[in-house]
Parts: structure tokens; sequence; C-alpha cells
């Protein structure tokens, strides 16, 4: 019993373990709790599904919305913020529609108006939930144009339809630095507040479902946010650079 009292499961997003950020920060959290993580990639509307069956202990997700509404319909006991990074749009270097900037609402109707080959992740993850927030703010979101493509998949998937048929999509940039197979990809849009991607955890209520292990996910949730944890995630390096931003107490 005991053994398995020392493990969580976490059910996190595909951006989270596809950037290598996990492999990088559970065995610095190992080292000081002794507590084993397990854990379960998905989009963040399906790790929050997950957790509202108790069948997780602890969410890391980037939803702002969708995590406040988990905690407040009484599934987790609060959001922490953990850290950021950002969208950015990939699309082939010859950017035939025109994209290339820091708008993505100008972007964006630039790719409707030229029927731009798009993959959308078509998943309810973070990263399609910040898409569908964008093509509305460009007045957009019934009429993406007639390239558009939902592959109900994960970002890496994604990115590898848009590498291997030239088409564009929006990505979060820690998967797109430790993506290896970039074609004729290339980062065409950044720096657009509005791209700011955050992330949060949040402790599954065991009022809800008792069996979730408190004392354990509690020291995850602690430890991300703790001053080790946040200095782990900063150091987290791709040829150099840094993939995710601590932003704790924020």
């Amino acid at each position: 019993m005991a053994a398995s009292a020392q493990s969580i499961v976490v059910a996190s997003t595909t951006s989270t373990e596809q950037s290598g950020l996990f492999g990088h920060l559970l065995p610095e959290f190992k080292k000081a709790s002794g507590i084993e993580v397990k854990v379960v990639a998905l989009g963040t509307g399906q790790a929050l599904d997950m957790a509202r069956r108790g069948d997780a202990d602890v969410v890391f997700v980037h939803d702002p919305a969708a995590e406040e509404k988990f905690v407040a319909e009484g599934f987790g006991l609060q959001r922490r913020a953990v850290m950021y990074n950002d969208f950015v749009l990939i699309g082939p270097k010859g950017d035939p529609a025109g994209t290339r900037g820091r708008d993505i609402v100008a972007a964006l109707k630039k790719l409707s108006a030229a029927q731009a080959a798009f993959v959308s992740r078509g998943d309810k993850s973070g990263t399609h939930a910040a898409e569908l927030r964008f093509w509305a703010l460009a007045g957009l979101a019934d009429k993406p144009g007639a390239g558009y493509k939902a592959c109900g998949c994960g970002m890496g998937p994604a990115l590898n339809i848009a590498a291997s048929s030239g088409a564009y999509v929006l990505a979060d940039r820690g998967t797109w630095l430790n993506f290896k197979n970039r074609a004729d990809l290339a980062v065409l849009v950044e720096g657009d507040n509005r791209l700011s991607n955050p992330y949060g955890v949040i402790v599954v209520n065991p009022a809800r479902h008792p069996q979730v292990k408190l004392a354990e996910a509690q020291k995850f949730a602690d430890w991300v946010v703790s001053p080790a944890g946040q200095a782990a995630i900063a150091a987290y390096k791709i040829a150099g650079e840094q993939l995710f931003f601590p932003n704790a107490g924020n």
C-alpha cells in the first residue's frame, strides 16, 4: 500500500509533455518529495473531464476560463498560476497568405480570405480554445475558410500534418521548439499580447472524489509554485531558448 500512496496521477496537456518539460521537471520533484508522478497528457478539456470523473489527483493545464469553471463547480480546490509561454502562428516560410507580423487577428483574416490550408487541433485542448477565441476576435468564428481542417489530434501530430501539407497551424512555442520535423515551416506571427498562454495547477477536490491522494497532490502543487519548482521550470531550455516562464503568485 505504501508504494501506491507515494504516486499521483497528473492530468495535463500535450504541450507540457511534448515540449519535454515533464521529462525535465518530474525527476526534480521526485528527488525533492519521493513521490512518483504518472502524467496523462490530453487536451486541456479532456484533462479537466478526466479529473471531473475522479481519475486524476491534480490537473496542470492552460485554459484559465475552463479552469476557473472547474473550481467554481467544486471539482478543484483552487487554481494557482504556475507559468506561461506563448502561442505562435506557424506556416510555410514563403507565407503565401501574407500573414507575417505581430497581429494574430489580422493574420487569421488573411488566412480566411486566401482560403489557406489551416490545421486546427479540434480537440477541446487549451490551444484549440485559444485558436477559437482568435477566430472569434477576427469575426470569423463560423467562416475560417475552405482550407480549414480539424484533426482532432495533439499538438505534435497537428504540426506533422502542417509540415507534410504546407498548412498553417497555431502552436504553443514549447512544442514547436521541441519539434524536429519542421520541413518548410517557420514562425510567422509572434509577440501579440493576446498570444500569451498561461498555465495553472489545481488539486482535485477530495470532497467530490475521496480517492484523491490529497497530501501527495498538494505537495506537487506546492512544489511547482515554490522557488525550487519555479527555478526548475525556468531552467528548462532547448538550444539555449527558455520554453516556459514561471509566474507563481501572479
